[in-house]
């Protein structure tokens, strides 16, 4: 196995935090960046606002100054509900430059290193709302942009060693889930109503989808993007 280090943007919480659990459970290095750091964080925390370009791609050059990184995650993000009318320019700016311009940054500075060891996993934690979601604009758009950005990368790193998929969770009970669709709320009966599985996702489900796409045996596959939804994602969009 190649052990090097693992970055995690967005690694403070929820499926962030659960990668990171998951990847130092195999014995790897990690990363984390974010805002805030955890408590207990398995492994090197760098506070930084990943919104602002200037500190993020500081924070990205100085990571890569200083680890090899071949392994990568982007599951830093955010949510704005939203309907079309309501959705502002701020809002649409920002929700697009954390969770699919980081994204980008992230691997401007982290791909030549893994070019020059002909390895690589990038993995990008998309949604299942990237497939549509009404009251969803905002955020729908921007993990749609990340499967267009995932087959595209993937395409232009075939060859070198480097793959670039996408996890697309549906409803996970993380921080941010619960923060716009409270526990007891009709807008979270609404979704578990429409989840085949009848339940919430937990972010270790997710996890364990990112660890296979992170790991040295995932190797022919790449461009793909892989739904840990309970079975939304082929049931009647919402």
């Amino acid at each position: 196995m190649t052990k090097r280090s693992v970055l995690i943007t967005g690694a403070s919480r929820g499926i962030g935090l659960a990668v990171a659990q998951r990847m130092a459970a195999e014995g790897h290095e990690i990363l984390g960046v974010s805002r805030s750091a955890p408590k207990d964080f398995p492994g090197t925390f760098y506070a930084a606002d990943l919104s602002d370009a200037r500190a993020a791609k500081a924070a990205f050059a100085e990571i890569a100054g200083k680890h090899k990184v071949l392994r990568l995650v982007h599951s830093a993000g955010r949510v704005d509900p939203a309907l079309l009318q309501e959705a502002s320019d701020a809002e649409f700016a920002e929700t697009m430059r954390l969770n699919v311009q980081v994204a980008v940054w992230a691997l401007q500075a982290f791909v030549p290193g893994m070019r020059a060891e002909r390895f690589g996993r990038i993995v990008v934690i998309g949604s299942r709302a990237g497939l549509g979601k009404a009251t969803r604009l905002t955020y729908s758009t921007s993990k749609a942009a990340l499967l267009g950005l995932t087959r595209t990368t993937a395409l232009e790193l075939a060859t070198e060693g480097i793959t670039v998929n996408n996890v697309a969770p549906g409803p996970i009970e993380t921080e941010l889930f619960a923060k716009n669709t409270p526990p007891g709320s009709p807008a979270r009966a609404a979704f578990v109503s429409t989840v085949p599985m009848q339940r919430m996702g937990q972010p270790e489900e997710v996890a364990e989808a990112v660890a296979y796409f992170l790991s040295d045996r995932a190797g022919y596959t790449t461009g793909q993007t892989l739904y840990v939804c309970g079975g939304l994602s082929v049931a009647s969009p919402v």
